[in-house]
């Protein structure tokens, strides 16, 4: 679908098999194929991103320019990701999308007020998803990003 796909690797954050299968899909239907890397928790996606075994090989698990991650999680939730990042200045930089199913005001604005860059409501299709995705990876595509430390 997109002309210019994104190929900077992508983290996504998402405990629930089938989203994170339909996230896979729309994903790849917007030209980003084998550089999405999914984690099912914020403490896998924490470990993830500290470089910590079995993400201690930066060629197998590449650091991200962009984070894509649910707030409703086992162990580490979303909030607690945002949180994370944001206490780490070399990390904060990350562009980072909520992707949730929560449209409650007190979860978009505690997310924001966390770091967040943007947050999405998960839509009912696959078509609707696969749309906003392209949406988004065309503004993030043509954003200009800090390169990001090996870890955090």
């Amino acid at each position: 679908m997109l002309t210019n796909p994104i190929t900077e690797p992508v983290l996504v954050v998402e405990d629930d098999p089938n989203d994170a299968l339909l996230l896979k899909i729309a994903l790849q239907k917007n030209g980003l194929d084998g550089n999405i890397h999914f984690v099912s928790d914020g403490q896998e996606a924490m470990d993830y991103l500290s470089g910590i075994p079995p993400y201690d090989d930066r060629q197998k698990h590449p650091f991200p320019s962009l984070i894509y991650t649910d707030l409703k999680m086992p162990r580490q939730d979303g909030f607690e990701v945002l949180k994370w990042l944001n206490d780490r200045p070399d990390c904060s930089v990350i562009p980072i999308i909520v992707l949730s199913a929560s449209a409650e005001d007190r979860d978009i604005k505690k997310a924001y007020q966390l770091g967040a860059n943007a947050y999405l409501v998960k839509p009912s299709t696959i078509n609707q998803l696969t749309e906003m995705l392209h949406t988004c990876m065309r503004f993030w595509g043509i954003c200009q990003k800090p390169a990001g430390p090996a870890k955090c």
